[in-house]
This record gives structure tokens, C-alpha cells and sequence, in this order.
């Protein structure tokens, strides 16, 4: 493993998060160089690492817990314990961080709040991510706040898929990806005006509302010119903009097809869009388009439209791209050694920094592997071994 200082070393995270929001987040601070410890349930750990993938688990692991705790540590402790909680609390004067995504309530309810660690240490940066806020209509309500009921509730769902169809829901969790990078955000903000302030902070970030952040440009063009969008019954994959805009099946995959003048369009598949408008005719255009193509190989095709100028990629699979990733030795993916399964290979930091790369260090954690090397830094022997007699920690 390399320990070679990143651009966060020196700063501490608790991490009470599970799922997506919280850990993605977290796992992108602790890449670039931040101690960051993951507090568990004892035995079975969060609940993300008996999430199955495909119905399955990795030698008795979730693939998904594996790619968002890379280079953490683990404390396993039973936080309905007050041994155990008074036992976080403890620690807490040492980390400037504290990340929970329980509903709101849960951890005020269990003493753990804000001004608990606000006590302990009142410069603390404490962050809360939830599905719908803290104080809005839904939250009161205590919806279930899940990637795919914030794409429904959103509108962002609403957007894809053809006219008389039902929906399509994003080919990942985009709600929970785009809310666990906005939590980083805020944390990042809120360590940046501590060292200009001296002072901590709060910061909220839910699903919901980083959902209808990326939505901005359509929901600017909804509100502003008092249009409704209205879903192409071709297939126009992005209902505000014009044809070509779309994917198109060829005859050995699929072909992406962006923004690009119909008349160059037209002499490179053999078609005349001479006098149709993108936008008024796109069901029209699309649907000439589909039977122009359909014959066509996608390398070939790309390479005639890119050829004309025109902006076109073929339709890859996650191997496919991830076969390419390895072929160009990509800092992208990186390989850790498991206990349970030996070497898997998982997608590191999107992040380039000249000065401070960010690094492999750890590979991710096993149940409290962590809990007496953490504890130690803030508690004698003696005190975590009565924590261990008296069941709060594993």
C-alpha cells in the first residue's frame, strides 16, 4: 500500500453512512489522503455489504459495499449501547468530521446529534445526507429515501424512455451518485471556511434536491418558457433537443448520435432532411434515420459521421470500456487483495492532482477490523476491554 500524504492528510472523518450517499462520498475523501473511519454495526457491519449484485455476492461480500470503502478503516460498536456511544463521543474531540445519512432524528435520538459532537469538539464539521432533507413535507412523513424513488419523484425518470411509454429509470443510481458528490462538495466547502473562520458547521445534503440540481438546464427551459417537455415517440433520447439526438440500432450494436447538421447528416447515410426542422420534425427525422442506418456496421458508421464533422460514438458496454480502461493502464482501476476472495479489481479516483495524487492505502475494511487500533487513540486497554466484556464493540 502507498502512504504517500494526499491532499486531505491530517484531516479525520467519522463515518456513520451507508449505502451510497454517504460511503461514495466518504470513500472520495479518504482517496485523497483523509483518516477516514468507517463506525459499524458489530457482526454484520452496514447494511450495504450483504446488498446482492446481479443476485449474487463475492465470496459472501457485496460488490457494492467493496467499491465505495476503499481505504478506510472499521470500528464495529453498538451505538444503542451508552458504553458504546460514550465510547464515539470520546473519540470524537480527534476527527473534524462527522458524515451520518440515517433518517433524520436517528441520531439525536441516539445522543449522537450535532451538538453532541459539537460539545466534544465545536469546530466539528457535521454532515447529514438524507433522501428528501431534514425538515421538508417528506422528511416529516419518514419516506424511504432510495435512488429510484428520488428519479420518480424528481422528474428525472419522467424524461427518458418514448412518448405513450412508461418511463425509464438511469442505468445507475444517479440520484444517490450525484447526492454522495455534492456531500463531498459541502464537506470539502465547510473544511475550507474552517481554516479561513476557525469555526464548524452543518451541511445538509439530501437526494432529492441534488437531483433537481442537474436538472437545472431543463428545468430552467420548464419554468422560463413556459413549456412542458414532451417525450419524442421516436426515441429522441434528450426530449429538449433536436434530432439526430438519439441512439440508433445498427447491424451489430448501437450507434450514439448527437447534435450535428441534418444536410451533412443526410449525405452521410444517404438520406434528404432538406426542409425538416430538428426540432419540429424529429419524430419524422428519427425514424428515417433508424431504417437509414439499421443495415450499417457502428465502426463503420462512427467513422463515416465523424469523418463529415458530425459527433458519433459507438454503444459499449461497462466491459468493453473497462477492457480499454486496462489496455491504457488507466490509474482508474486499481487492484486490492481480499481476504475472502484474493484480488479484485475495483474503480479508483476520478481525481488528478499533480501535487497530491491521491493513493491505494487500504483495501476495504472487514467488520471492525480497526476497532482496538482506533479505539486506542483515544481510550486505555482497560476501558476497551470492558467496552468488549460488555458487548459494545466488536
Amino acid at each position: 500500500m502507498n502512504d504517500t500524504p494526499g491532499a486531505l492528510d491530517g484531516i479525520r472523518v467519522l463515518d456513520f453512512s451507508q449505502m451510497m450517499l454517504g460511503p461514495f462520498a466518504t470513500q472520495l475523501l479518504a482517496d485523497l489522503g483523509a483518516d477516514v473511519v468507517k463506525v459499524e454495526r458489530p457482526v454484520v457491519g452496514e447494511w450495504e455489504r450483504g446488498l446482492e449484485m446481479g443476485g449474487r455476492l463475492l465470496n459472501g461480500v457485496s460488490s457494492a459495499f467493496l467499491a465505495m470503502n476503499r481505504n478506510k478503516r472499521s470500528v464495529a460498536v453498538d451505538l444503542k449501547s451508552p458504553a458504546g456511544r460514550d465510547a464515539i463521543l470520546e473519540l470524537a474531540a480527534g476527527f473534524d468530521v462527522v458524515v451520518e445519512n440515517f433518517r433524520p432524528g436517528v441520531m439525536d435520538r441516539l445522543g449522537l446529534g450535532y451538538e453532541a459532537f459539537a460539545a466534544a469538539r465545536p469546530d466539528v464539521i457535521y454532515c447529514s445526507g438524507s433522501g428528501w432533507g431534514q425538515d421538508t413535507a417528506y422528511a416529516r412523513e419518514n419516506r424511504p429515501g432510495q435512488d429510484l424513488l428520488v428519479q420518480a419523484m424528481s422528474g428525472l425518470a419522467a424524461n427518458a424512455g418514448r412518448a405513450g411509454e412508461a418511463p425509464v429509470v438511469a442505468g445507475t443510481s444517479v440520484s444517490d451518485a450525484v447526492g454522495a458528490l455534492t456531500l463531498g462538495n459541502g464537506i470539502l466547502a465547510a473544511l475550507v471556511a474552517r481554516e479561513r473562520t476557525g469555526r464548524g458547521q452543518r451541511v445538509e445534503v439530501d437526494l432529492f434536491h441534488s437531483t433537481m440540481a442537474i436538472m437545472c438546464q431543463e428545468i430552467a427551459a420548464t419554468v422560463n418558457q413556459k413549456q412542458d417537455y414532451e417525450r419524442s415517440e421516436a426515441g429522441i433520447a434528450q426530449p429538449w433537443l433536436s434530432a439526430p439526438y438519439g441512439i440508433y440500432a445498427v447491424a451489430d450494436g448501437a450507434v450514439a448520435i448527437a447534435m450535428g447538421d441534418l444536410d451533412r447528416l443526410g449525405a452521410v447515410v444517404g438520406g434528404d432532411f432538406t426542409g425538416l426542422d430538428g426540432w419540429l420534425h424529429r419524430d419524422e427525422i428519427k425514424s428515417a434515420l433508424d431504417g437509414l442506418v439499421a443495415g450499417r456496421s457502428a465502426d463503420e458508421l462512427v467513422a463515416a459521421l465523424t469523418g463529415a464533422g458530425l459527433w458519433a460514438a459507438r454503444v459499449r458496454t461497462m466491459r468493453e470500456a473497462v477492457d480499454e480502461l486496462r489496455a491504457d493502464g488507466s490509474p482508474l482501476l486499481v487492484t486490492v487483495d481480499l481476504p475472502e476472495s484474493g484480488e479484485v479489481e475495483l474503480v479508483g479516483c476520478p481525481i488528478t492532482l499533480s501535487g497530491t495524487p491521491w493513493t491505494q492505502r487500504r483495501r476495504p475494511p472487514l467488520v471492525g477490523e480497526h476497532t482496538d487500533e482506533v479505539l486506542a487513540e483515544a481510550l486505555p486497554p482497560s476501558e476497551i476491554a470492558a467496552l468488549r466484556a460488555a458487548g459494545a464493540i466488536q
